[in-house]
């Protein structure tokens, strides 16, 4: 009875463990470069504050945006965060992880750039940058047609495929306060502060809940005999 007792409470201890290490490292990014390739083409469904809508994402556009893009989704990196920079007629950007600790974690992970395949048109989805090779985590969704942005190197990797009046209705009262640019230096607080900050200081930012992919990723098998 007593050896069961034993076996019971270091079972019990090793759950809490390991339910404390998931909640520990939830969007952090891993500590390997190995990630799995995503499919070239794929929808995200992303769940707000003020509906939900779909993206389609296209590989060949824009390959290493969409890796990322990939590899952040199935991190849960944007769960739990806020539309923070919304500007009628031009953008709704997102992208910074609610939680300061994970923000700070993916902030200096840059990428390489794409070249530009598709236009900032209505409804398309690009990185926010602020030179060569310094994307990172930051996307907004264009909410008109903003294809002088091409020239300038934002290379398109989605598409909104459902839901639009959704995007269109994220709230908007704070335009470029509650977020401005990457160059107009007004996000530092999100990366000190995260969810805290912007929740006290702009009470209605819709909310990104929760983004998760609607296929599952192709697979490709190799063939070791």
């Amino acid at each position: 009875m007593f050896r069961s007792m034993e076996w019971f409470i270091v079972i019990r201890m090793s759950i809490r463990l390991l339910l404390f290490l998931l909640l520990a490292f939830a969007g952090h990014p891993p500590s390997t470069a190995v990630s799995e390739r995503p499919a070239e083409v794929f929808r995200v469904r992303i769940e707000t504050s003020a509906g939900t809508f779909v993206i389609e994402v296209h590989r060949d556009w824009a390959p290493h945006g969409v890796d990322r893009f990939h590899e952040l989704v199935r991190a849960g990196y944007f769960d739990d965060s806020r539309f923070f920079r919304v500007v009628p007629g031009f953008i709704a950007q997102f992208g910074i992880a609610g939680n300061p600790k994970v923000a700070q974690a993916w902030r200096s992970r840059t990428i390489a750039d794409d070249p530009v395949i598709q236009s900032n048109k209505r409804g398309f989805l690009s990185y926010a940058m602020t030179g060569p090779d310094t994307r990172s985590t930051r996307i907004y969704i264009n909410l008109a047609d903003n294809s002088r942005l091409d020239a300038q190197g934002f290379a398109p990797f989605a598409k909104v495929v459902e839901g639009m009046e959704v995007v269109d209705k994220l709230y908007s009262g704070y335009g470029e306060t509650s977020g401005g640019g990457m160059r107009a230096g007004k996000q530092q607080k999100m990366f000190e502060e995260g969810n805290a900050w912007l929740d006290r200081e702009f009470p209605k930012l819709d909310r990104l809940l929760r983004a998760k992919i609607k296929n599952k990723p192709r697979i490709t098998r190799i063939n070791t005999n």
